[in-house]
């Protein structure tokens, strides 16, 4: 019994380094890594999407890909803040995610909750082809089950675990703006600001990691 307590408080302690270094694990294999690109992505979309809501534009539609891509089409509202809010938004999202559901079991399950009913929401609003609609609604049954299983003791550490990868994959994303071609979130905030591409990455990199260190801060 002893050792047992003496197990478990020793993973509470370091859990969030337990649980980073099974997100890094995670995002790196192949098809287990699938759901949790698409969640980045669509964590990644949203943000550009409620960005123009928020400055005064609309949301045409919102897309993902099996690769993880997506692409959100907006009408209107402030195009620097919305192109910028991709993935700053994305490394918020999963900062979050872990924040709220390092607190207890019963707002773990609320948040799971309101997350499925965003997805939902995006659904009926803004997905227009059958690809979306079938990512996200894979999404929204992982989220299901896992909210159907809310007081199982390793429930939270599971959303927690969601929240570090969803962060993970928000702080290498912007790499694949540096391949030449003069397309995305990058070129957009650099033909508007005269700033180049690669300090927009630079600081959405920033971002993601100050993040990763305020939650590790916090777990000390």
């Amino acid at each position: 019994m002893t050792n047992q307590i003496n197990s478990s408080s020793f993973f509470q302690r370091y859990a969030f380094w337990f649980l980073l270094l099974a997100a890094a694990l995670l995002r790196s294999i192949p098809i287990i890594s699938l759901p949790f690109n698409w969640l980045e992505s669509y964590f990644h979309e949203i943000s550009h999407g409620l960005a123009a809501l928020i400055t005064g534009g609309s949301i045409v539609k919102i897309e993902l890909f099996p690769n993880g891509a997506g692409l959100c089409t907006t009408i209107g509202g402030s195009r620097f803040f919305t192109s910028f809010m991709g993935y700053t938004g994305a490394a918020t999202w999963g900062a979050m995610l872990y924040s709220l559901a390092s607190i207890n079991q019963k707002l773990t399950k609320a948040v799971s909750g309101a997350l499925l009913l965003l997805l939902i929401c995006s659904c009926l609003l803004w997905v227009r082809d059958l690809l979306t609609l079938v990512i996200l609604f894979l999404l929204m049954a992982l989220l299901a089950v896992k909210i159907r299983w809310w007081q199982s003791k390793w429930f939270y550490y599971g959303m927690q675990l969601i929240g570090l990868t969803v962060l993970l994959n928000a702080l290498f994303s912007p790499f694949y703006l540096i391949d030449g071609r003069n397309q995305g979130d990058g070129a957009t905030l650099a033909s508007l600001t005269l700033m180049p591409e690669v300090v927009w990455v630079a600081i959405w990199v920033a971002i993601a990691l100050a993040l990763l260190y305020l939650l590790a801060k916090k777990q000390q």
